[in-house]
């Protein structure tokens, strides 16, 4: 069996690349769901409704463990998916999410009373990172901010704009002093060493957070890691193929990647 790693889009090939590294032993299948990207400005029964149909292709598909590797799949869904979706139609397979590893990883820094996430605006909107880190760390403080241009800046080859763009953005966080910052976005893992530099605190990069929370996962659940398959095949499959996807995939995955499509 495989593990299964979901975005709306593309983005999440950067997490599915990172997990891959660290746990190159197994067998996976990445979906995009290209042709309804962006999800962030879906109604929440709708992101349920998309993440359902992704998670029936994939199950179906043989994979025994899925990373909802989208925030905002991951904040508006996750929970629907582990408390009704999974016990309904597959109470023996997994679903995980990115944005709880962030999160985590953002609270055990030390003394970080004052946690920054920038994210897309939707995500922001959502309300799901105060929400996860009140539940963790009552009483942190929590400074949002929305960053709209860093994914087409991202997905357009922008980056060498995004000195001058991210300027802005981080202005108002260095002004609250935060101890830590999330990127709140699959995206902005190509941005983590320029904010590295222009920020004076630990910048908590999903790429880097979620393959090590998996592999914690899979060290505690024998049940699951012993249904996986552990041939090392990839396959890589999305709903639609945009115009311009071939670089913007180099640019996430660091290679040529087959993709195949598919309906769900």
């Amino acid at each position: 069996m495989k593990i299964g790693v979901f975005d709306s889009g593309l983005g999440g090939l950067a997490i599915a690349r990172a997990i891959m590294v660290r746990l190159p032993e197994y067998d996976y299948l990445y979906l995009g769901d290209t042709k309804r990207v962006p999800y962030g400005n879906r109604s929440q029964a709708t992101i349920h409704q998309f993440v359902g149909e992704a998670l029936d292709y994939l199950f179906n598909q043989d994979c025994q463990l899925i990373i909802l590797a989208c925030n905002t799949a991951s904040a508006e869904a996750l929970r629907h998916s582990q408390q009704h979706y999974l016990p309904a139609k597959f109470p023996d397979r997994r679903v995980l999410g990115v944005l709880i590893p962030a999160v985590e990883a953002a609270v055990q820094v030390g003394n970080a009373d004052r946690v920054g996430v920038i994210a897309t605006a939707s995500t922001i909107e959502s309300g799901s990172y105060p929400r996860e880190l009140d539940r963790l760390s009552p009483g942190v403080e929590i400074y949002s901010q929305a960053t709209p241009l860093l994914v087409p800046l991202v997905e357009n080859d922008g980056l060498k704009y995004a000195r001058v763009i991210l300027e802005d953005y981080l202005a108002p966080l260095r002004e609250a002093k935060i101890d830590s910052l999330i990127l709140g976005c699959t995206h902005y893992c190509l941005l983590k060493d320029l904010v590295r530099e222009m920020i004076d605190c630990p910048v908590i990069s999903q790429d880097e957070v979620v393959p090590e929370k998996l592999a914690q996962y899979l060290d505690r659940h024998s049940e699951i890691e012993s249904k996986l398959g552990k041939t090392g095949d990839r396959s890589y499959r999305v709903t639609d193929l945009p115009p311009g996807y071939v670089d913007f995939v180099r640019r996430l995955s660091g290679e040529e990647l087959n993709l195949e499509l598919v309906r769900i």
